[in-house]
């Protein structure tokens, strides 16, 4: 079969060429043999296609270029036939149209936008085609196509007389897996693409937890209660059709069925055992769903029915801390009124949320009258209040836990780092702290740093820094050239507020100065008193000679700190009376600066 089965490329200007493909596929479950291909009417005409013939096993698929290239004005249509084996019949028909138009036709093809850029299984997308211009007389008709079976759009869609866009409807089938499928607008030679996820339809799934109850020793006469949390696990809506219980004793209560949960719902149901007769009990709680994983779920149920008896009851139930923070634990203990008898006591445990696991019961050992277990808390997002439960014959102690919502906070210190003027070549070093400020462990998963001449050395990332802890980076500016620097350092991390974080960088790279210190002997012989000295520099090549210093100088030494770097100069030195007259020059000094 071809797909699609009609192409209109709509309005294309003469001299240019529109595109759209063809997709061929067998759908038999038995080879297929094309032996030629045509193509009929004006402009028509088909590229890139296998060498004749070729064949195409079950499923197998191939995808042909159709092109309309108009050389006059008009609508124009055509035919492109695909001849095969006769067991499959002896052609296919795909129907072809375009309208050859003048440049100076109208608008032409600008934009393919769809309202969303993915669609679950069976879903609908609202799209729309856009003009650079409104449509001339007569509309212009724009072609589509998708490239994926499972995305189906109309042939073509016309923007009217007037107009600059026009919608359509992009519908998905069902689908098993995450696929990507691209929607292509072809219209006077121009293409437009956009591009569509196809999400597979969700399955529902069904958690219970815990998944059995110990309900212990519960006194003939009275009862013991536990609760049986049904989470919706999946991605699709879960639907518990039926509960029933088995097991003398055995009830519960707290849900009407069918129950339906979004996805991750929970409902509780608080299963009790009421024991009419001594000795062990064991039953089954059955939730029937239209679970992917399976219909049937069951929760084992054992207790065991006691004589009334004053002699030891459970009395206490306790835990070191009253509140927890993060992925942590809490060591918690049962205490009886007295010690245990031969073979123990056991009690049953249970927790309100999912957040804080027990263990399903713990047993006192005979002889004892205490014993303990571990509470453990999953990190929560919002403070959350956690009831825990001892259950022993017929007795139940509550404890009454909160969770506090984990905030993991990065400080830096400081915000910013300006090196200010740095001597090039000769590297500056600050440093910058990393603080852990939240209630929550702060990893720090990786740190960057940009700008010419910008480096840091200090820790090794990952790192993790438990509340109140601190990590040092030494950030170093090296200039290459005297020009001014910016650069950034950035840290990203498991920060709640904001898991990036940039610290601006800059500095000014400067020339090394250079100063040329002279140093002469004063004259010995001379009749006429030296009333000072007067310096003069010239730059290597020039015989024009500079005065540097405004007024004579006293001292036989002089520095010259006006100097530029890569130069040569040339000094000399003369002698000044008290009337000013000069005496010859010295000897000429040479000084190179680097």
């Amino acid at each position: 079969m071809a797909n699609p089965t009609t192409v209109n490329f709509g309005g294309v200007v003469v001299g240019q060429t529109g595109t759209s493909q063809v997709q061929v596929e067998n759908t038999s479950s038995t080879a297929l043999t094309i032996s030629n291909i045509s193509v009929s009417g004006q402009g028509f005409n088909v590229t890139g296609q296998p060498s004749l013939p070729f064949t195409l096993g079950p499923s197998q698929s191939t995808t042909l270029n159709v092109a309309f290239a108009p050389t006059s004005t008009g609508t124009a249509t055509g035919t492109l036939t695909f001849a095969s084996d006769t067991s499959h019949g002896n052609s296919t028909h795909v129907h072809l149209s375009g309208q050859g138009k003048s440049k100076n036709s109208g608008g032409t093809l600008s934009g393919l936008t769809c309202s969303s850029n993915s669609l679950t299984s069976g879903g609908t997308d609202s799209c729309t085609v856009s003009l650079s211009a409104a449509a001339g007389s007569g509309g212009l008709a724009v072609s589509l196509t998708s490239s994926s079976t499972a995305v189906s759009v109309p042939a073509s869609v016309t923007v009217a007389a007037g107009a600059t866009s026009a919608s359509f409807t992009a519908t998905a089938s069902t689908v098993t897996t995450t696929q990507n499928a691209t929607l292509t607008a072809s219209a006077g030679g121009t293409n437009q693409t956009f591009s569509l996820q196809l999400n597979a339809a969700g399955t529902a799934g069904i958690t219970v937890s815990p998944t059995s109850l110990s309900f212990g020793d519960v006194v003939t006469g009275s009862s013991a209660t536990q609760a049986v949390t049904i989470t919706s696990s999946g991605t699709a809506a879960l639907t518990v059709n039926t509960g029933s219980i088995s097991g003398s004793g055995f009830t519960f209560s707290g849900a009407s069925f069918p129950l339906s949960l979004n996805p991750g719902q929970t409902a509780t149901l608080e299963v009790q055992f009421a024991p009419t007769a001594t000795g062990s009990v064991t039953g089954a709680l059955t939730l029937t769903s239209n679970a992917s994983s399976g219909s049937t779920t069951t929760v084992a149920l054992s207790g065991t029915g006691a004589a009334p008896t004053t002699a030891v009851a459970l009395s206490g139930l306790t835990c070191s801390t009253n509140s927890l923070t993060g992925a942590v634990s809490d060591t918690c203990a049962v205490t009886l009124t007295g010690t245990a008898g031969t073979g123990g006591m056991a009690v049953a445990l249970a927790s309100s949320s999912n957040s804080v696991t027990v263990p399903s019961s713990v047993t006192v050992p005979a002889g004892a009258s205490t014993v303990s277990f571990t509470a453990t808390a999953t990190a929560v997002s919002t403070t959350q209040s956690v009831t825990l439960s001892a259950s022993a014959a017929g007795v139940t102690k509550t404890y009454a836990l909160q969770l506090n919502a984990a905030t993991a906070v990065l400080a830096i210190n400081p915000t910013s780092i300006a090196f200010g003027n740095v001597t090039v070549a000769s590297p500056a070093t600050q440093t910058l702290t990393i603080t852990s400020n939240g209630n929550s462990a702060l990893t720090v998963n990786s740190a960057s740093i940009s700008g010419t001449g910008f480096s840091f050395t200090g820790a090794s990332f990952p790192v993790t820094l438990n509340p109140g802890q601190s990590v040092a980076l030494q950030v170093t500016f090296n200039p290459a050239s005297a020009t001014s620097y910016t650069g950034t350092l950035t840290l990203n991390s498991n920060a709640s507020s904001t898991s990036t974080v940039t610290v601006p960088l800059s500095g000014t790279g400067v020339a090394t100065a250079y100063t040329v210190a002279l140093t002469w002997a004063a004259p010995t012989s001379s009749t006429d008193p030296v009333a000072g000295y007067d310096v003069y520099r010239a730059p290597s090549g020039s015989s024009t000679y500079q005065l540097l210093n405004s007024s004579p100088t006293t001292s036989t030494t002089y520095s010259d700190s006006s100097v530029a770097n890569g130069q040569t100069y040339l000094y000399y030195v003369v002698s000044v009376d008290a009337t000013g007259n000069q005496s010859s020059p010295s000897n000429t000094y040479t000084a190179t600066i680097p």
